[in-house]
């Protein structure tokens, strides 16, 4: 009998698999294989995005300041990645959740969030000047003085929020032994831009970071618009963004995103999420700023199970993004 001293590490909990994802060469989606690219695949995580992570080290930092205690009342704002993993959290913790959403949550989600035993908080209306996440961080603080021994995560604005991807960096640093020439990020409350950012400015790096926003996003200085895919670019400027710390940022919109996603299911075989895709899309126009054998990572945020309904749906696009018909040909044709 042939034997392998393979080590196998022993998780004590589910939120002991938060973290440690794999980095993987996305080598079929660079055209002429002029500089490697890789992704982090966040959806590894056990609540299927990068926000577990968030959500874990958020909750944490307060149960051991005795800023909350089990029981307590938890409430956040989210277009979805974050109440999930801040639901599967809450519940091992044994704290209750509230979260609020706007339309744009998708049915897939909301079920997520129900089974988790998750309110949900729904508004109906963007603000005139904040557009949704506005009217739900205006929710937000009436629940707050509404609920008694409630507790504001604030992904918008906790310090907490950026200083958990200083390990994130430190996991890609290590696998590809130091070398990380560029950095794609998606932005939304900016706390994974900066994190990763400051860990690049404090530690003296030559990594490039590059901000990818959605068309629509006010965050660098565009005007409000009407987006459909959630999970990237924001209607209020971010507490935590700061300009000086990032080398270049780039736009794309919802039809790159779609793109981005169905490239990515036909070359690589994975499923994933708008904004990985919308990363995948700035990577090909940022393309001849990249030098020779760069080594480029971006994140691969979340699942693309929760955008059956949208991205992946045929129907869907052709009725909301009638002009990616013309831009991409998905698996299976049209």
């Amino acid at each position: 009998m042939i034997t392998q001293n393979i080590t196998h590490k022993l998780s004590e909990s589910i939120i002991d698999t938060i973290g440690s994802t794999p980095l993987v060469n996305l080598a079929n989606m660079v055209e002429n294989k002029k500089f490697n690219l890789y992704g982090k695949l966040e959806a590894a995580n056990p609540g299927g995005s990068i926000k577990d992570r968030t959500s874990l080290f958020i909750l944490k930092q307060a149960l051991e300041n005795g800023r909350i205690k089990k029981g307590d009342t938890i409430v956040e704002s989210s277009s979805g990645n974050m109440a999930v993993g801040l639901a599967q959290a809450c519940l091992y913790y044994g704290l209750q959740l509230v979260v609020v959403v706007d339309p744009k949550l998708n049915s897939h989600t909301e079920k997520i969030l129900k089974t988790y035993n998750a309110r949900i908080e729904r508004v109906t209306k963007p603000l005139d000047n904040g557009g949704f996440l506005g009217a739900r961080l205006e929710r937000v603080q009436w629940l707050l003085n509404t609920i008694p021994n409630s507790f504001w995560t604030n992904q918008y604005g906790n310090p907490d929020n950026p200083l958990t991807h200083h390990s994130t960096m430190t996991e890609i640093l290590d696998a590809l032994h130091g070398k990380l020439d560029y950095l794609f990020v998606a932005t939304s409350t900016c706390g994974t831009l900066m994190g990763c950012a400051d860990f690049i400015y404090e530690n003296n790096l030559n990594t490039k970071i590059i901000a990818v926003d959605a068309v629509g996003s006010v965050l660098f200085g565009g005007p409000p618009l009407k987006r459909l895919i959630p999970g990237h670019g924001a209607g209020v400027p971010s507490q935590f963004l700061d300009t000086s710390r990032i080398h270049d940022y780039i736009y794309v919109d919802d039809v790159d995103c779609a793109r981005g996603c169905w490239s990515m299911l036909e070359k690589e075989a994975i499923l994933c999420g708008g904004s990985s895709g919308g990363m995948i899309s700035a990577v090909r126009k940022y393309a001849d700023k990249i030098g020779e054998d760069s080594n480029c990572a971006l994140f691969l945020c979340d699942r693309g199970e929760r955008y059956l309904d949208t991205i992946y749906n045929k129907k869907w696009l052709l009725r909301e993004l009638p002009e990616s018909k013309s831009a991409f040909t998905p698996l299976g044709g049209w």
